[in-house]
């Protein structure tokens, strides 16, 4: 696990809800990645926001799989590399606590070569 910021970041977004999302992004990316994988948590200037990624190594998701993660009206559950069992509730919220703080959450996966999640949030309060 390795984390890649070239500055400082300040943002203006709730404190709780961003660690929430970060906290839930990087523990989807350990439960898909196998032993010796890589996940990099990077953060990059996007002008008025800043882009957060986290990005694995993992087992990756088919496009019909990533079209399913963020709707409440299709159960997404599957079980991680080591058996972990999830309920996709998590990435709902994190959907919903990112577009709460005036960002937007993105992903992006290929089977066998990994995923990466990532979302933008406002550097000020004037976006």
């Amino acid at each position: 696990l390795s984390y890649d910021a070239s500055e400082k970041v300040e943002i203006f977004a709730d404190m709780f809800m961003i660690e929430t999302v970060i906290r839930n992004l990087v523990n989807n990316a350990l439960k898909f990645t196998h032993k010796n994988g890589e996940i990099v948590v990077k953060v990059t200037d996007s002008g008025g926001f800043y882009h957060v990624y986290v990005k694995d190594t993992g087992v990756g998701m088919s496009k019909e799989d990533v079209n399913n993660l963020f709707s409440i009206d299709t159960a997404f559950s599957r079980y991680g590399t080591g058996n972990e069992k999830g309920t996709g509730l998590g990435l709902i919220l994190c959907k919903d606590f990112v577009e709460r703080n005036k960002g937007e959450i993105f992903v992006e996966s290929k089977v066998g070569k990994g995923t990466t999640f990532s979302f933008t949030v406002p550097k000020n309060k004037k976006i």
